[in-house]
């Protein structure tokens, strides 16, 4: 026991130098638009608490020249910025990029959409802060941006992230773990959908509250789940991911919203981005059984240890996040 108490003080030491948001894939979205032979119109977002947000500015194609000074505006927690440019001649080849993304630990994603020409989504990282618009044969694949962010948001929103974790502590089993995690799939899949169409709405901030509290819930489970004893969570362990996944869905259309999405390629990137959630988990998953089955099969006697550990560090974690969630 006392091998747990340390190994989850390591962990929690390690977690809450993390922001206590889970959902911290904000990217900033930059869209250019044509609206005329020569005008062109570039709106982009970022958070106001980031160095984006705050003093960043955008890199347009070395054949536009900004008219006007820039319109700024908030929306939410994001800053809004719109300039109008005139071009001379298309943009196939010129650069597009952010100021000061080098800076940051986000990404970017770049929209552009010419009269009467396909649109393109690119993206930005903060090693390249700059990238090129392609030309025809060249076009960015939307569905290929939107699965990379689905991917990344769940390895790196970390509550999403700790659920899974704690899925793959309390339930024995891998075809048992894929089966719950597909059904936390599905709940959150109907919740992010009709959330990002517009059927369905809650408060962002009770909702994140929750979720940390759903995270408390599993690992209470796993610290009191006893051999022949089956909990709620084990019994119906189905029926809790698919109530839990409703939550967690609210909060990926959160994100979701926040990152944007392409006008006219709204089904696509939705469909998509749950496609890289989904491929997410199931790494996730994946790797969480490797490491179990390697601690059970060279040191047996460290397994129960690890997931007791584990259990702590993740509910710690979890009533931090909602402590701070609550007060914010």
């Amino acid at each position: 026991m006392r091998l747990a108490f340390i190994l989850s003080g390591i962990v929690v030491l390690f977690v809450t130098n993390t922001p206590a948001r889970a959902d911290e894939l904000r990217p900033a979205y930059v869209e250019l638009t044509q609206q005329s032979a020569k005008q062109w119109t570039l709106l982009w977002k970022a958070s106001a608490q980031s160095r984006l947000g705050a003093t960043g500015e955008a890199i347009v194609p070395e054949n536009c020249e900004v008219r006007g000074a820039p319109q700024k505006r908030f929306a939410n927690t994001n800053i809004l910025t719109t300039l109008t440019l005139s071009c001379n001649g298309n943009l196939e080849g010129q650069n597009i990029g952010l100021k000061a993304l080098e800076l940051s630990s986000t990404d970017a994603l770049v929209r552009v959409a010419p009269l009467g020409g396909e649109t393109q989504t690119l993206r930005l990282t903060p090693d390249q802060p700059i990238a090129t618009i392609a030309g025809k044969d060249e076009i960015a694949n939307v569905a290929w941006t939107y699965t990379v962010i689905g991917v990344e948001h769940i390895v790196l929103g970390f509550d999403h992230l700790l659920f899974v974790l704690a899925l793959v502590l309390l339930l024995k089993g891998g075809w048992l773990v894929a089966k719950t995690v597909t059904a936390f799939t599905v709940a959150h899949s109907i919740t992010l959908i009709g959330t990002t169409l517009g059927y369905l709405s809650l408060p962002q901030q009770p909702v994140e509250a929750v979720i940390a509290l759903s995270i408390v819930f599993l690992a209470v489970e796993i610290v009191k789940a006893k051999p022949g004893e089956f909990r709620l969570s084990e019994r119906f362990p189905w029926v809790v991911a698919f109530l839990f996944g409703l939550l967690h869905g609210f909060g990926f259309a959160g994100a979701l919203a926040e990152i944007g999405l392409p006008q006219g390629d709204v089904p696509m990137a939705l469909l998509t981005f749950n496609l890289g959630v989904e491929i997410g988990q199931l790494l996730i998953v994946a790797a969480g059984l490797l490491v179990l089955w390697l601690i059970r099969k060279y040191q047996d006697s460290l397994t129960q240890p690890v997931k007791t550990a584990s259990a702590y560090g993740i509910g710690i974690i979890a009533t931090y996040w909602f402590i701070e969630r609550m007060i914010a």
